[in-house]
């Protein structure tokens, strides 16, 4: 997993998305189940306000779930894995 930029801020969970995105919504739906259920503090970033470096790095991989800082999933969000990448 890779290091990511300052935008993550200090969010347990960041998903960055973009409107109208399908996948980016059946994302946040599983990350707001589990971060809610976990108490974790969660952020969406847009796609479009990023660096244009992320953009050109994570364009054709979202949505792109972020867990303390580093990329945990993209295209999908298991409930399962978020589950236990917040517990440990």
């Amino acid at each position: 997993m890779t290091e990511t930029q300052q935008w993550t801020g200090k969010a347990r969970v960041v998903m960055l998305g973009r409107a109208g995105c399908h996948l980016c919504e059946d994302a946040w739906s599983v990350i707001e189940r589990v971060t809610d259920g976990l108490g974790v503090n969660r952020a969406e970033q847009d796609l479009a306000e990023v660096s244009e470096a992320d953009r050109e790095e994570y364009w054709d991989k979202i949505p792109v779930t972020f867990v303390d800082g580093r990329r945990h999933d993209f295209w999908r969000v298991s409930e399962e894995r978020l589950r236990s990448a917040l517990s440990s």
